[in-house]
Formats: structure tokens, C-alpha cells, sequence
């Protein structure tokens, strides 16, 4: 004897999916009686396509009573009149469904496109894009290329779409973002969960190259037959990425928020939204150490140091040349000094490493050391190792005390941000053959830094949030 199951009058369309799944698991036992080999995948597969008939069904039951069918409504601050009726397409994460919906016009003389109250309300983008649908597209497309994610799609046996539609939902998303960047950005920080164990905060910058397209100059003359009318050329520029980790006393971190800007990207501004970080962090815990942490690029501090003072900040800063650049310098320099003696150059780089990790002011005595090997100038034109040294020793010298910054549980390296060039750019950006324009490479650069950062469920929301439009009934 079955079970009856009542579906009110109207959800009456869904009783055909709803029995065809029903037939489907039966055959699937019926077949079982048997002993003989079962391709189970295939059954997976009408499943999942049992499933996806009762969940568009649902769809469109509930996007259908979205509709609103009134004379006058308020869109925003805009009144609208009733227009028409007619179907619309929307895309949900197992295929589209058309819906019969509403559209209203700008009342009287109001400046205003037609809307649709559907997808208003559902928070659709670009009029017909689910909000669920549109933001799993898009995180497959930080992942990968757009072929890859129309690819894993049907793998996983959703998102139904062509590779194109993966790339324009993906950036229309990220679009969607970067319009709001500055308040979701400033709500998500808001928002973090600071660890208990946290001591300190460090910020970091670096740089990385990407494979840009840009136009490639013509040559004089008329160009040979069958040239392309506009010719481009893969060049590489450099692109920016940053990191706010809080970390615990021993100086190990605790959690990472990730950044990244394209070559042409608003560098100043990023750097100031760092800062802006750092102050909400520490206006919940007055606590919190700051510690900027770079390599020994000119550029790179002299970013940091015009937004990060001791006035914005209202506490004390540290500022260190990531170590295992220092050590790397280093070693390039001893192996110039003992050429002939590999084993020493190991013995001289470990001495003095301890001795700048547990004592303070080892800088100092480095220096001297190095300056009594005499070598500055008799080094090849080529490379100078040791005058690098020297240099760093010189103008970085305030910037070395790494046994200063142990002794406070202060982190001493930036393999926080050199990690994220790798995870951000360098996996995703600089595949063989891969080439990007300013602003669509930006876009991926948003989305990957925020699903690396673990923020990307609740970026997406805000973002949809802040794009909202409201809906009233007008008066």
C-alpha cells in the first residue's frame, strides 16, 4: 500500500516531476533484483536530471509569486506604472525556466528604464541571473578559465551553460563587487572574528608580473598582405599584492585577508584600504602590535610609510625587511667571500643567522665585517652581491632588528604575501599562453583574493545587498 502525498492545488505542476522521480527510483530497485553488473553512474545522472526537472518546477512556482500586478508601483524613489505582461527567462543552477512576469515603466515625465519586480525582488542579476547561479559561476571562474568552469559544471551535472556565459555571469559579477568594494570591504572587516590568541597584526607588500596584451606598434610602410588588421603583443608588467594577517604572540599567523591590483590598478588606494584595516582591527583591540613587513624595495616602503604613521595608527610601529630576503642576500654575498670554500660559506651563513635572530643590533656588526672584505668594488659589472649587501646594510639598517622583533612575539618574515603571489596570480594569472587586459584581469584578481580570504559568501551577499533596489507600494 503507497503513501499519499497531497500536493495543494497550487503546486498541482509538480506532480509530474515529482512521480517521474519516483518512477526512476523505482526502476533503479526493480533493476537491483538482478545480479548482473549495474552502470550505477547512469542512474546517478537520471537522477540528478529527475531532481533538476522538481527543482525548476519549484523555481518557477516561486518566482511566479515574485510578481507583482499592480497599477503604480515605487521603484527606489521612482514611480512606475503597470505596462504589460510577457515571459522572461531565468538562469537557476540547473537550467533556465520561463516565468510570466509583470513589467513597469517610469510613471508620467520620471526618467527611469522598464523594470521587472521579479527580478528585483529575487536580487537577479542583469535582470534574469539567479543570485546562487550567477555567484557559483563565478567562483568556478577564479578558479579556472571559463572552459574549464563550463566544464566542471557539467561534471558536478549543473550549471548548464556554455563557457561564453561562464565568463560574462563571472564578471558581471565581479563588476557587481567592485561598485561597492569600499563599503563591503570596510563591512567585512568589521565583521571578522578576531582570534583570542591574536598579538599582532602585520602588513605586506609586494610585486609580481603578469602577462599583459597590449596593442604592438605598427611598423612604417604598408603592412604585408594578409596581416592582422590590429596586431597585439604579450608583455609583462608588474602587479601588486598585499596581506593584513593577524598573528599570535610566537608571531605565527593566525588568519590572512588577501589583496591583489592589477599593473594599473589604484595602488594608493589600496594601500590606504590596509591601513583602514588596521585601524578597525585595533580600535576592537587597542592591543594589537603592527608590523609592516617587505622586502627591500623603495617602492614597496615608501607606499606603506605614507599611509602607515604612528598618528593614523595612534600606536607604535615595527618595520622589518622580510628575513629569508635579508639571509638570501646574504648567502649570495658569502659565496662571493669563500668562493673556494663552500662548507664555510654554510657555516658563515648559519652563524650569522642566529646571530640576527637573537641578537639585537647584529646589523651593525654584519656591516663592518663585510666592509673589511674589501670585495665592493673588485666584483664583476654584471653582478654585485656584496654591494648589495652593503646597500641593504646601509639604508635598511632600521629595518634588521629581527631579535628586537622575536623578543615581542613580532613576525619576522612576509611569506604571507610571497604565498599569495603564487595563489593569486602566478596559479590562476600566468597559465602558457595567457595574456589579460587591465580591467577583466582585475576582476578575477577581486574574486580569487576574496574566495582565498575566506570572505566570499558574505562579500557576495553584501554585494548583492548594497545593489539592492527597494519596492514599494506608491502611493
Amino acid at each position: 500500500m503507497g503513501t499519499v502525498i497531497d500536493i495543494p492545488e497550487e503546486l498541482k505542476s509538480l506532480h509530474a516531476p515529482v512521480t517521474a522521480m519516483v518512477d526512476a527510483i523505482l526502476g533503479a530497485i526493480r533493476s537491483a533484483a538482478s545480479l548482473d553488473a549495474t552502470d550505477y553512474a547512469a542512474t546517478e545522472r537520471l537522477f540528478a536530471s529527475r531532481a533538476a526537472e522538481i527543482e525548476r518546477e519549484a523555481h518557477r512556482l516561486a518566482l511566479s509569486a515574485l510578481d507583482v500586478d499592480r497599477p503604480l508601483l515605487r521603484v527606489g524613489d521612482v514611480p512606475h506604472r503597470r505596462d504589460h505582461r510577457e515571459p522572461r527567462t531565468y538562469y537557476t543552477l540547473v537550467g533556465p525556466v520561463v516565468v510570466h512576469r509583470t513589467i513597469y515603466r517610469p510613471a508620467g515625465n520620471a526618467k527611469g528604464t522598464a523594470v521587472d519586480p521579479i527580478a528585483l525582488r529575487a536580487h537577479a542579476m542583469d535582470g534574469g541571473w539567479l543570485p546562487a547561479t550567477a555567484q557559483a559561476m563565478a567562483f568556478l571562474l577564479q578558479q579556472g578559465t571559463a572552459r574549464e568552469a563550463a566544464t566542471t559544471g557539467q561534471q558536478l551535472l549543473r550549471l548548464p551553460y556554455s563557457h561564453d556565459t561562464f565568463a560574462t555571469v563571472g564578471h558581471r559579477v565581479a563588476a557587481q563587487f567592485e561598485a561597492h568594494r569600499d563599503a563591503v570591504e570596510c563591512q567585512l572587516i568589521t565583521e571578522l572574528e578576531l582570534p583570542e590568541t591574536a598579538h599582532s597584526v602585520s602588513v605586506s607588500l609586494d610585486r609580481v608580473t603578469v602577462p599583459m596584451e597590449e596593442p604592438k606598434a605598427r611598423l612604417p610602410g604598408r603592412p604585408r598582405k594578409g596581416a592582422p588588421k590590429r596586431s597585439v603583443q604579450r608583455v609583462y608588467r608588474m602587479a601588486y599584492c598585499a596581506t593584513v594577517t593577524l598573528h599570535d604572540a610566537k608571531g605565527e599567523g593566525l588568519l590572512t585577508i588577501r589583496y591583489g591590483r592589477m599593473p594599473k590598478g589604484q595602488i594608493k588606494k589600496l594601500v590606504e584600504g590596509l591601513c583602514d584595516d588596521v585601524v578597525r582591527l585595533r580600535e576592537r583591540r587597542p592591543t594589537l602590535k603592527v608590523m609592516l613587513l617587505c622586502d627591500g624595495a623603495h617602492e614597496l616602503w615608501n607606499l606603506l610609510d605614507a599611509e602607515f604613521t604612528t598618528t593614523a595608527l595612534g600606536t607604535e610601529l615595527h618595520r622589518l625587511v622580510d628575513l629569508w630576503h635579508f639571509v638570501e642576500k646574504l648567502g649570495k654575498a658569502l659565496r662571493v667571500r669563500y668562493a673556494r670554500q663552500p662548507r664555510r660559506v654554510t657555516e658563515e651563513l648559519g652563524a650569522w643567522k642566529l646571530r640576527l635572530l637573537n641578537t639585537e643590533g647584529a646589523a651593525e656588526p654584519l656591516r663592518r665585517a663585510v666592509e673589511r672584505w674589501g670585495l665592493r668594488e673588485a666584483e664583476g659589472e654584471a653582478e654585485r652581491p656584496v654591494h648589495e649587501l652593503l646597500t641593504y646594510l646601509e639604508h635598511q639598517r632600521d629595518r634588521l632588528n629581527y631579535a628586537k622583533a622575536r623578543a615581542q612575539g613580532l613576525p619576522i618574515g612576509s611569506g604571507n604575501v610571497e604565498a599569495t603571489c603564487k595563489s593569486l596570480f602566478e596559479v590562476r594569472m600566468k597559465r602558457p599562453g595567457a595574456r589579460w587586459h587591465d580591467d577583466t584581469g582585475a576582476h578575477v584578481v577581486e574574486l580569487r583574493a576574496l574566495a582565498l580570504s575566506d570572505r566570499w559568501n558574505r562579500a557576495m551577499a553584501l554585494a548583492r545587498e548594497y545593489s539592492a533596489v527597494s519596492i514599494t507600494w506608491a502611493a
